[in-house]
């Protein structure tokens, strides 16, 4: 039986033949064996192709601003395991995770040893996500909490996380990612995200103009949806630093710019305050107030200042979420250069992402990534040739590209590290930074 949290990690992920296995008839039983229920006294879920751990930041900070007890699991992780579930404001500790992960082990032996049609010819085999989500409910069950903050991994009508019946479920915004898994448009990705909504309860849409298909499956099961510029609004977001006002039917409130930064920030917020007012409308409006404004979370626009270089770091990891950080850059120009250091998954529109930043990046630093999911040199040179990175030296690894990036920027000159998680988590590595003072505390 494995002892530290590194030999459970290598330990989980050895558990099943394919890193992604969509679907929860596997997972059932063992929650049940675990009794599993609902994790907290009213639980939110959050998905979206872009914007949900934002989200979840955002309703973490708020919630706890009122002084409820708030757990929080999200996906992925960048420097260490133990940022992916968050109790009461700190992240669980390894003896926590241990004792999640020997709780979820013996259940998922039971499970598979156990009589009847349903029976498997051993343990149930589990991906590294579903055991740790497992894992996160078995400890959110046992905090006391108020609230439970859940970040959908993939999809979500197939995800680990849609085992529990969320009070308010959340869709940021639906776009193209994951395809292979999720379908080739907006509407079957959406269809498979609206999979989180339950009848009777509110469905929260943070996108102005939803597939048709999320609408449908709301109206068809009898969801509330509740959508940004239809039913609750934004007004006067104005410019960074100044006040903008949530809006329903019943109230308005002025609120501060997020700490967090982009013009995405604002939506994200509105779609959190939507959240919490469909749980309680006892939240006081200082509550939410505090919560924007404290808001953190790293790798979304997280900008460090070395030797009068800015260095911009964004887990941006689509099209999609690179245009929406290529719409922040270009009213924020560099007084110099903009050198970027990018890698990105093989299964992810490499193309797409470079095409949205081309005309604010100067100069490229392609970088490899380890896995099985990263491209190899052959295969990323390909992908990149009919970009605006063609030609440029491909570095072994994101350590030498932001090295290399480091001294030859000087003073005004902006590096900007983007891609993937992998990419952000291998630069605040070489940087030397921690993760947890990045996180709402």
């Amino acid at each position: 039986m494995p002892r530290t949290l590194d030999e459970w990690l290598t330990h989980i992920e050895r558990q099943h033949p394919r890193a992604i296995a969509l679907g929860l008839d596997r997972l059932r039983p063992v929650a049940g064996r675990l009794g599993l229920v609902k994790p907290a006294r009213h639980v939110v879920t959050v998905a979206g192709t872009n914007g949900k751990g934002s989200t979840v930041a955002f309703i973490e900070a708020i919630a706890r601003a009122a002084a409820l007890r708030v757990g929080t699991y999200t996906s992925p992780h960048l420097l260490t395991y133990n940022e992916r579930v968050r109790i009461d404001g700190r992240m669980a500790t390894d003896a926590e995770l241990i004792d999640a992960f020997e709780a979820v082990e013996a259940a998922r032996v039971a499970a598979g040893i156990s009589t009847g049609p349903r029976a498997t010819a051993g343990p149930v085999p589990l991906t590294y996500f579903e055991f740790g989500t497992l894992a996160a409910l078995w400890l959110f069950a046992r905090s006391d909490l108020d609230l439970a903050v859940l970040e959908v991994g993939l999809g979500g009508r197939l995800d680990a996380v849609n085992l529990v019946d969320a009070d308010v479920a959340v869709i940021t915004t639906v776009d193209l990612d994951h395809q292979d898994w999720l379908g080739e448009d907006r509407e079957a990705i959406g269809l498979e995200k609206a999979g989180i909504a339950r009848s009777g309860r509110p469905l929260i849409l943070g996108d102005d103009d939803p597939p048709a298909s999320v609408l449908q499956h709301a109206y068809g099961i009898g969801a509330a949806a509740y959508r940004l510029g239809c039913d609750f609004f934004i007004e006067h977001p104005g410019d960074e630093g100044s006040a903008w006002i949530w809006r329903d039917a019943g109230r308005a409130m002025e609120l501060p710019q997020p700490a967090l930064t982009g013009a995405q920030q604002v939506r994200n917020a509105a779609c959190a305050v939507a959240a919490l007012r469909a749980i309680s409308a006892g939240i006081p409006e200082r509550a939410f107030a505090r919560g924007i404004a404290q808001a953190r979370l790293p790798g979304r626009l997280q900008r460090i200042a070395r030797d009068g270089i800015e260095i911009v770091l964004d887990v941006a990891h689509n099209p999609h979420a690179a245009r929406a950080l290529a719409a922040w850059l270009r009213p924020h120009p560099a007084a110099g250069r903009c050198l970027a250091v990018f890698g990105a998954l093989a299964d992810k529109d490499i193309e797409g992402m470079v095409a949205a930043l081309q005309d604010v990046v100067d100069t490229w630093l392609p970088a490899l990534l380890d896995g099985p999911r990263a491209p190899d040199l052959h295969a990323f040179a390909g992908r990149l040739r009919p970009t605006a990175a063609a030609g440029a030296a491909i570095h072994p690894d994101v350590g030498t590209a932001l090295t290399t990036a480091l001294r030859s920027a000087g003073p005004g000159d902006r590096l900007l590290v983007f891609g993937s998680f992998r990419t952000v988590a291998a630069a605040l590595d070489v940087l030397g930074l921690e993760t947890a003072c990045a996180y709402n505390s």
